[in-house]
C-alpha cells in the first residue's frame, strides 16, 4: 500500500460543517414556532442523588441533539427548570457557552401554565393506560428523571395531583420483555415517539429498544386486541371448539331440502 502524503484541503469540510449547522438552526427555528411541542418536567431533582443526576442530563443532552438532527425536530420544552438549580447547573456546565444559543424554550413556569391541560399527556411506565397512536394534537410529557432505585409512582403521582391524562408505551403488547421495571432512557423516548409521529408503525418506533431489555418481538400482534395470556388463549381456543362441535351436531334443514307433509321429520 502506498502511503498518500498529499495534504488535503479542509475548506470544503468546514464549508459543509457551516452550511449543516446552519441548516440544523434554521429548522430549530421553524421548529420553535410550528414544530409539535414535547416537555420535558424538570421536578425530580430532589428524587435524584447527583449521580443520577448528571445521568439525566446526559440524556437531556442526548435528546436535544437527536431532535435537533431530525428532519421535522419537535419544539422542546423544559418546564419547571429552576433558574440556578440542579437541573440548569449541570446543563449550563455540560453546554458550556453554547446553553443560551440553544434553539429550545427553558423556562421555570409549569407545563400547565403553558398549554391547555386538555392537550396533555404525561407519559409514564405506571400508567394504567397503553398509548394506542400517536396523536398529533396533543402535548406529550417526558418526566426528566433517572431512577436507579426504581422507586414506582413518582411520576405518575404528579400527573395524577395536576389532574392530567397519562399513558405508557406498549412495550408488552409488542416485545417478549425481560423482567424488571419498563423504563427506558429520555433519549430512547424521543427517538420512539419522533419515529411513531412520522411513520404511525410501533414495530419500527419500538426498534430501537435495546436488545438487553427484552427476547424480541411478539410474532403475532392485533393492535384492536390486547395480548391474551396462556390461560385466555386456552379458554379461547377450547370455546371455539365446544361453538364448531354444537353447530356440526345441530341438523340442517336447509340442506336436506323440504319434505311434504307425509314424510317422517327428524
Amino acid at each position: 500500500m502506498e502511503m498518500n502524503t498529499e495534504k488535503q484541503s479542509s475548506y470544503f469540510l468546514k464549508f459543509w460543517s457551516r452550511s449543516e449547522d446552519c441548516f440544523d438552526a434554521w429548522r430549530g427555528v421553524q421548529a420553535m414556532i410550528f414544530g409539535q411541542p414535547l416537555v420535558f418536567d424538570m421536578v425530580y431533582d430532589r428524587y435524584m442523588s447527583q449521580r443520577e443526576l448528571e445521568n439525566t442530563v446526559s440524556q437531556l443532552q442526548m435528546s436535544e441533539g437527536f431532535n435537533r438532527k431530525s428532519i421535522e425536530p419537535f419544539h422542546i420544552h423544559f418546564c419547571n427548570l429552576k433558574p440556578n438549580g440542579p437541573y440548569h447547573e449541570e446543563l449550563v456546565k455540560r453546554y458550556q457557552g453554547a446553553w443560551d444559543n440553544l434553539l429550545i424554550t427553558a423556562t421555570e413556569k409549569s407545563h400547565v401554565d403553558i398549554f391547555p391541560k386538555d392537550r396533555l399527556v404525561y407519559l409514564t411506565a405506571d400508567s394504567p393506560n397503553v398509548l394506542k397512536t400517536f396523536d398529533h394534537d396533543k402535548i406529550y410529557i417526558i418526566g426528566a428523571f433517572v431512577d436507579k432505585s426504581q422507586k414506582t409512582g413518582v411520576s405518575l403521582g404528579n400527573a395524577k395531583r395536576l389532574e392530567l391524562a397519562t399513558a405508557r408505551l406498549p412495550l408488552d403488547s409488542f416485545l417478549k420483555w425481560n423482567c424488571g421495571a419498563k423504563n427506558l432512557t429520555l433519549n430512547n423516548v424521543i427517538e420512539i415517539l419522533m419515529t411513531l409521529r412520522d411513520t404511525g408503525d410501533w414495530t419500527k418506533g419500538l426498534s430501537s429498544v435495546p436488545t438487553r431489555k427484552h427476547h424480541g418481538f411478539r410474532e403475532r400482534f392485533d393492535s384492536s386486541e390486547p395480548v391474551l395470556s396462556n390461560n385466555a388463549k386456552l379458554y379461547e381456543l377450547m370455546k371455539k371448539k365446544a361453538t364448531d362441535q354444537k353447530k356440526e351436531s345441530q341438523p340442517n334443514f336447509e340442506q336436506q331440502g323440504p319434505k311434504d307433509w307425509w314424510q317422517e321429520r327428524d
